[in-house]
């Protein structure tokens, strides 16, 4: 493939779309809900919670399973949950099928890639090593790095463009939730969607450029975009 057809960037969410983190953060809600002697939530619940940030999580696993905590004391838990999940960031989290191999072909082409996802910096930054794929993204993005910005405010995916030097008319953003394809659409960024991941929606409701099925069918995407 010529490295000339493909875009000049592509940005990519983690969670959802790289990775099946859902079992990792189903456990670490779970730690979490039985030290306060809640009920245990079910995987298919954790999942439909997943993509707008840990704080969010959080509150998401306490009104599922009871009353709602106050401000402080929910920021108190949240920091609990943060440093546990932290430590276990990667005891069950696997790659996607075909990630690691779409990863090296773009890497081959000299294609910038960047990580832009709502996920704390500091896990996402252990998920990568894990992984071995800390070299591979130039721009690395989390949800806690900004200030409180995260997709779907357009600043969080400019901020990864911006450390790859490229505009946005020339990047892809490839996600699984609509906060993937909102953010890319605020910045006038063509998105992928990937028909897996973690969603509250139908992907075909999400306004993505592009869908698929699986990351054996990106490459070609993208040398059509």
């Amino acid at each position: 493939m010529s490295a000339q057809l493909f875009p000049k960037a592509v940005i990519f969410d983690l969670d959802g779309t790289l990775i099946h983190s859902a079992p990792d953060l189903h456990a670490a809600l779970n730690r979490l809900m039985l030290l306060e002697g809640r009920r245990l939530l079910e995987i298919t619940e954790v999942v439909r919670m997943i993509g707008d940030g840990v704080p969010k999580l959080v509150e998401r696993g306490y009104e599922a399973t009871g009353e709602l905590p106050i401000a402080a004391e929910l920021a108190e838990k949240t920091a609990l949950f943060v440093e546990d999940y932290e430590n276990h960031a990667t005891d069950l989290t696997t790659l996607f099928p075909n990630v690691a191999e779409t990863l090296k072909v773009l890497t081959k082409n000299k294609i910038p890639m960047g990580i832009c996802t709502n996920k704390p910096q500091a896990a996402t930054l252990k998920v990568l090593e894990h992984f071995g794929l800390s070299g591979v993204f130039k721009a690395v993005i989390g949800g806690d790095q900004l200030g409180g910005v995260r997709k779907p405010d357009p600043r969080h995916l400019m901020a990864a463009l911006d450390l790859l030097g490229v505009a946005p008319n020339h990047a892809v953003m490839v996600g699984d939730s609509p906060n993937d394809i909102d953010v890319a659409i605020n910045a006038g960024v063509r998105s992928v969607a990937v028909s897996f991941g973690y969603r509250r929606v139908p992907v075909t409701a999400m306004g993505a450029t592009h869908i698929i099925d699986g990351f054996s069918d990106l490459l070609c995407v993208l040398n059509e975009i």
